[in-house]
């Protein structure tokens, strides 16, 4: 019985370790333009408030994509999506690849973020 509790707690301490692996960290937005090439090429993960937003959106259709810029607090960077472009004043949280030298419709706008995923805030 020693045995298996042993053994069960050693693979729940190994699976656990797994899965913070996988999981980008929240960094904030300072913290990233502070240091762009200790996370360029690395995914992270941003929570803030959609300040701005470009983009198009074909209902019925694959044809979306743009880009938005997101404030934390301790700064605002823009993030480009291949999805639907959020509102101004959304709360979200995204995770994505810092790019240096994002573009979107041909405009380049520097440091940036490239989103891999989002999560809106529940109200």
């Amino acid at each position: 019985m020693k045995k298996l509790t042993r053994v069960l707690l050693i693979s729940v301490v190994a699976m656990a370790a797994v899965l913070a692996a996988g999981c980008p960290q929240q960094r904030s937005i300072a913290e990233i333009e502070r240091n762009p090439g200790r996370y360029a090429d690395k995914e992270v993960a941003i929570v803030g408030v959609v300040r701005d937003s470009f983009g198009v959106s074909v209902p019925g259709t694959p044809i979306r994509g743009g880009i938005y810029k997101i404030d934390d607090g301790t700064g605002s960077i823009w993030v480009v999506t291949e999805d639907t472009v959020p509102g101004k004043g959304s709360e979200i949280g995204i995770k994505g690849r810092v790019g240096t030298g994002v573009s979107w419709s041909g405009k380049n706008y520097g440091l940036g973020i490239y989103e891999t995923g989002r999560r809106y805030k529940k109200r």
